[in-house]
This record gives C-alpha cells, structure tokens and sequence, in this order.
C-alpha cells in the first residue's frame, strides 16, 4: 500500500453472534460501528484488509459543506458538526482542522454558477460567500493567476485520511464492537426472507442485521443477493508534496488544480480528474449513468484494462465454502496516473510558483463508488428484512461519513433518523423517480 494508515487492533475470535454485522471498513463502515456500539449495541465490522485501507484512507481530505447538492446538505451539516466535536467529546483525534474552504472562480460564467448555490446556503445560515478582489489574494496568497473570485466558506475544514476512520473504528472497539480485519464477507444469510447472518472466510456469524458498506465492492456483495445496485467506480489519483511553509491555508479547488495543506506540512494536490475502467458493470448500468456522464464527460476518462475481464469472471452469488474475490483482492490499490500526476504539480507550481522548491514525495490512486446522481444509497433494502445499504458516495463519502454514519446507524436501530433519509432511499432506482445529478452543481 502506497500510503500509511493508522494500524487498529483486530478481534481474532468472531462470536457466534452479534446484534448487527457490518461489512467494510472504511469511515462509514467504522463511523455505523461506532454509533451502534454507543447505543448499547453490540455491532461487528468485518474488513477484508485493514481498515481505511481503499478510498477511505487516500482520498483529498475535506470536510466540507460548501457546494454540496441540497439534498446532501443537511448531511454534511451533521458531518460537520460531528468532525468539530470528535476529539474533545469522544477522544477521537482524526487530525481535523478548520480551514475554511474555497471553489476558485476563473471567469464570471463560473462566479455566476456558484453564485446560484447560495440560496441553499442562505436556508441552512452557512457562512458560505462570494469573494473577489483583494479577498481572493489573502485567501490565495502568491497565486500568479487572477481570478474573477471564489466561494468560500470560513467553517469547513480538512481531517486526515490516514488517522480519521482508524480513530473512529478504535472508539467503535472501545465501547464495545468487535473489529475483523483480514476477514472477508463470503455471503450474506437469508432465512424467512430476511438477512439473518454472514458468512465470512472466518466462519459465520448469526445477525438480526447487516450494513453493507464496501464502497466499491458493495454491488457485487448486492449481486449475490439478486439485487440490482446501479454503481460503478472511477480512479482519481493524487499526490503529496514536501512540506511548504507559505502555500495557502485554505483548501482550494480550481480548473485543473485541488489542494489542501496536510498536518505535517506538506500538500495534498489533484488535477481533479478521474478515469473510469471500464467493466461489466459499465455495460450493466450504461442507461442509469447516461445523464451523468453527459454533466461530466469533460472530466472523466475511459480506458480499457484488464479490469473488463477480471470482473467478468467474478461469481453471481457467493459461494460460502470457496474463496472469494474480497480475499483474492485485500485493497483495491490500482496504478495512479502519471499523466494526472504530473499535470496537477505543473498545475501547483504554475499557479503558485512558492511550490517550486517543493517535490512529489509519493502519489497514488484509489477507487471510488459512484452512484447515478452523485448522492449516496442510505438505506434499508425493502426485498430482505434486516438488510441495509450505505454506499454510492460519489466523491463525497469522508467528509460526510460520520453523518452517514449515524444516519446509517439510526435506521438500523429504528431511531428517528438525524437527517430525512428519503433522498438516499434505495427504492428511488426503481419507483419512477428521476434519478440524474443536481443541474449546475
């Protein structure tokens, strides 16, 4: 693995049984484990490598509420809300800072579209405002480029990928749960109708729930089930730079170029780009994306790899006595872009010439699930009682995961949810709802 993540401490003995097993252990994964176990209940996360180890664990680091589709607001609010008070409230120390964070401008079609999301800021009293001018150059100091202006929003912040959801999983253990890793989910159980267990490569644990929550594996752990899950996965790649005492503090974003400072100094720093392989599922779900693709073409590549045939041979239903591809595959570790790579520290260097002195320490990529209108699955799936879904994050997943989360942790606990949960509905791929991306965001 290209990166370093806080280690967590394994269970070695599964129990026979537990109230609720959760599979995936990235930070909604731990984030549910955490929030049930807070309750009295008595979860089990099951991680197929370690934990944060995929997207989690490599992703830009914001936690932000700025420019996020209103009908993911209220979520990241409640995110926000959470990653302010995780370490003097619940000793949870996942590096995060208030930074503020800023979607830089180039010309005023671009001031304009951002001036559109402001409305949604206005209804939930967000900080959120339109710079310009000398504003921009304090936020940006050194740039050489100058902009028509940002939006910006003082309150977000940044947490660290390689501490955050490890903190979480060691507070979930702490009060209670039970942390697997190195353990697969072979298949789920069903009796009666309703999931009642999991079988993992470790043996199988009798449940009265099961979450979901393996970011880009969660269709093929659906798949078994018969259950039609509309995701697929693109690969963003970044890179972290030495460290860089007067680069900006604010984490910015911008045509071709995102950063944001890291506690040890250095930079966080995308191009912004991803590239989608295409599989299977590409074919499968083409009519669900079409509209998506269509917002966002510019920015998305298609390659053919042998991703196509890797996945073609994957089981239609798991297989509780054989090995299955979660153990052949620990960490979905794919090869970062050189060409995105080096474009994104041209871009930094270019843009803020403070940078030259600076040089690429490492770079990596990682796999992130991606659902038709760029909002996530948040929900129980009506066909098997006991059975929940949290995936589809699109991008978005580790600034709102402790949200989510809890949201996660609410419905399968029957308490009434924290956010309204209708826009994450499962059933929304199927009842005649419009399902496409939030125009102009």
């Amino acid at each position: 693995m290209p990166i370093a993540i806080d280690p967590v401490a394994s269970d070695t003995a599964l129990p026979r049984r537990a109230d609720v097993v959760i599979v995936g252990g990235g930070i909604i994964g731990a984030s549910t484990a955490y929030f049930l176990a807070e309750r009295g209940f008595k979860p089990v996360l099951c991680e197929k490598g370690v934990v944060a180890g995929e997207q989690s664990g490599r992703n830009w680091g914001w936690c932000r509420t700025m420019g996020r589709d209103p009908r993911e607001l209220p979520l990241a609010i409640e995110s926000l809300r959470l990653w302010r008070g995780f370490k003097e409230q619940a000793g949870i120390d996942a590096g995060f800072r208030r930074t503020g964070t800023a979607y830089i401008c180039p010309d005023a079609d671009a001031l304009a579209k951002r001036e559109a999301w402001l409305p949604h800021a206005r209804e939930h009293d967000l900080e959120s405002r339109l710079v310009t001018g000398a504003e921009v150059e304090r936020l940006l100091p050194g740039a050489t480029v100058k902009w028509a202006g940002a939006l910006y929003t003082p309150g977000d912040g940044v947490a660290e990928p390689s501490m955050a959801a490890p903190a979480i999983a060691n507070a979930a253990r702490r009060s209670g749960a039970l942390i697997a890793t190195g353990c697969a989910a072979r298949s789920i159980d069903t009796s009666a109708g309703r999931a009642s267990g999991v079988v993992t490569e470790r043996g199988r644990i009798d449940c009265d729930a099961v979450v979901l929550a393996g970011g880009a594996w969660t269709g093929l752990l659906c798949r078994s089930l018969g259950i039609r899950l509309p995701q697929l996965k693109v690969k963003a790649t970044v890179l972290r730079t030495t460290p860089c005492a007067e680069g900006p503090q604010v984490a910015a974003w911008g045509p071709g170029l995102a950063l944001r400072r890291r506690a040890d100094g250095g930079y966080t720093v995308s191009n912004g780009r991803v590239t989608h392989e295409i599989t299977p599922d590409s074919f499968r779900f083409l009519p669900d994306f079409m509209a998506a693709l269509r917002q966002e073409w510019k920015g998305v590549g298609l390659w053919v790899t042998g991703s196509l045939f890797t996945e073609a041979g994957y089981p239609r239903s798991g297989e509780p006595s054989a090995v299955s591809p979660f153990e052949k595959v620990r960490a979905l570790d794919p090869r970062p872009s050189r060409r995105n790579r080096d474009a994104a520290f041209r871009n930094l260097v270019n843009t803020f010439p403070v940078f030259a002195s600076t040089s690429v320490v490492e770079s990596w990529a990682g796999f992130i699930d991606v659902a038709p209108d760029f909002i996530p699955v948040i929900s129980a799936i009506d066909e098997y009682p006991g059975l929940f879904v949290s995936t589809g994050y699109s991008g978005h997943g580790f600034g709102i995961g402790p949200g989510a989360g809890r949201l996660t942790a609410d419905l399968v606990s029957g308490r009434d949810p924290v956010v309204d949960p209708a826009p994450f509905r499962f059933s929304r791929f199927a009842d005649g709802s419009p399902v496409r991306p939030q125009a102009g965001l």
